[in-house]
């Protein structure tokens, strides 16, 4: 799932996302590819792929301290790319009748909404996923962060979202933007309710398949692994210091929120196929795009489960973001047709806490120099 990093900016400047435009001649050309190869020499991430519309770089390696790269497109855990899927099929209903953006919760889940300042009645389909609900996040009260307890649990929906629900309001709703991957829970529950069928079913036949994504896939119950060629991903234990193989987890605590697995080149594809208008109808696809700041990164906006960020030579790009143990990708697509999904495979911070936000900020330029150096599609 995301987190914010609100301190990145001056990391930003010193790495090369705010520091101007980059051109794709002479050794600026090499820029992402260098970039990316720092991103495992200086930032010590084990391995790193980008994928772009029209080429793919690699480094580090596959597994930690042994020979050979990681697979060129290789399969990741999604993370919170997975909320803009779920977004679309919330959109999706919105464009059918069923469901209305501005409408209170409490419509579609009569009485499920309540808590100490929390409100069906007052919370809105557009505040879950626009992410100004208040709800409180789930996250922080169920022991993900310890590993070896959490992998192999499996969480329902419902414990999710009552874990959240035990603990008070954070704001009223559209006061103001706050990330909690709450919201997302209760919009895979919206789905599930308008569609009366499971939400692994309705992302999979209302957007992987009609985006045509050959190698994204939502895990069965109880799968805790990643199907086919994958790197391994890499994380702390809860002492902080041991770092381990975290490859293989029940990623129910995610679900809505963080669920899907996927790979660099079906991220592109997915992102390119909703900013070109073959996912939603305009209209929808015109109120996905409405954002508002969001403490993130520099220069990002967050839409209906969608993410703007600022270009260094530009305009900005579409995408939202993903970070969950083992991995983290960024990424998105321009409008002028121009694709870059980097893939770390570990957190920012697991080989060095004290350089989290740093490494953070590696990732972020990597992508802004592929953005930046790429031609059209």
């Amino acid at each position: 799932m995301n987190s914010t990093r609100a301190k990145v900016l001056g990391l930003l400047v010193a790495t090369g996302v705010l520091a101007g435009a980059v051109t794709a001649s002479g050794a600026q050309a090499d820029a992402p590819r260098d970039a990316l190869e720092q991103l495992v020499k200086q930032e010590k991430f084990p391995g790193a792929v980008l994928v772009t519309q029209s080429t793919s770089y690699t480094a580090g390696a596959a597994r930690f301290g042994r020979p050979g790269p990681p697979p060129v497109n290789g399969r990741v855990r999604a993370a919170s790319n997975t909320k803009t899927f779920v977004a679309v099929v919330v959109l999706q209903l919105v464009a059918e009748g069923k469901v209305e953006l501005d409408a209170p919760i409490e419509r579609y889940l009569p009485g499920l909404i309540r808590g100490k300042g929390i409100d069906g009645h007052k919370i809105t389909v557009r505040n879950l996923v626009q992410q100004n609900s208040g709800l409180p996040e789930y996250t922080s009260h169920i022991g993900i962060d310890d590993y070896e307890k959490s992998k192999d649990r499996y969480f329902e929906p419902r414990q999710l979202l009552a874990v959240a629900l035990a603990h008070p309001a954070t704001a009223q709703p559209g006061q103001r933007w706050e990330y909690s991957n709450t919201n997302y829970i209760v919009a895979g529950m919206l789905i599930e309710r308008m569609t009366g069928r499971p939400l692994a079913e309705q992302v999979t036949k209302r957007v992987i398949d009609k985006a045509r994504l050959r190698d994204t896939y939502w895990p069965r119950v109880g799968e805790r692994t990643i199907r086919g060629t994958h790197a391994r991903g890499y994380g702390l234990l809860k002492d902080g210091k041991t770092v381990a193989d975290v490859t293989e987890l029940d990623p129910s605590a995610a679900w809505a929120a963080g669920q899907l697995i996927t790979t660099p080149a079906d991220l592109n594809a997915f992102f390119a196929a909703l900013i070109g208008g073959k996912l939603l109808p305009a209209r929808q696809l015109a109120e996905m795009r409405k954002t508002v700041p969001a403490q993130m990164w520099p220069g990002a906006r967050y839409g209906l489960g969608l993410v703007s960020t600022e270009l260094s030579c530009g305009g900005v790009y579409w995408g939202h973001g993903g970070d969950i143990p083992g991995f983290e990708t960024r990424g998105g697509v321009t409008e002028d047709g121009r694709q870059a999904s980097v893939v770390v495979t570990a957190l920012p911070g697991t080989f060095g806490p004290a350089n989290g936000d740093r490494a953070h900020a590696a990732v972020m330029s990597t992508v802004d120099k592929a953005l930046c150096s790429g031609g059209k599609r």
